[in-house]
């Protein structure tokens, strides 16, 4: 599995956290137990394979971030969405924007733009093309202010 896979299951598993009221470590057991990935595995190729132990401590890891910062994520995400309420903005589209912010906040070894660009191109999976270029733009207005570059 590659880091790409990875990150489209930390958006899944992130929008899953938001829907679900059940403590984050649960829902990563339920998710992780052989039984049900193999049933999703069944169901879509981006869990053709069960992730090894670097990536399933990444999964875990950003998991856990997003559900204990997701208030701040919110924020962050309500404040670059200018005249939008975060109702008005998709599920999907919140998990891929929480998966980014986190990622530039919590996780050092990610570059930044890297970071922009799976979110986007998970995003393209899962979203219309409106969608896609806000939350480029949410998250580009993100990066710009948070490395210190005039709005």
């Amino acid at each position: 599995m590659n880091r790409s896979t990875a990150r489209e299951i930390v958006m899944r598993l992130g929008f899953e956290a938001a829907a679900r009221d059940l403590p984050v470590s649960e829902l990563l057991d339920d998710f992780f137990s052989e039984e049900h990935y193999i049933t999703l595995a069944e169901e879509d190729e981006a869990f053709a394979e069960f992730p090894d132990d670097k990536q399933l401590e990444f999964i875990k890891n950003a998991v856990t971030l997003i559900s204990e910062h997701r208030d701040e994520l919110d924020k962050i995400i309500g404040k670059y969405s200018e005249g939008w309420k975060s109702s008005r903005i998709s599920k999907t589209a919140m998990a891929c924007m929480r998966c980014a912010i986190c990622e530039i906040l919590y996780m050092d070894d990610i570059p930044q733009k890297v970071s922009v660009n799976e979110a986007v191109e998970i995003a393209k999976k899962y979203d219309e093309a409106e969608v896609v270029s806000f939350i480029n733009g949410i998250l580009g207005s993100f990066l710009k202010e948070l490395n210190g570059a005039p709005q």
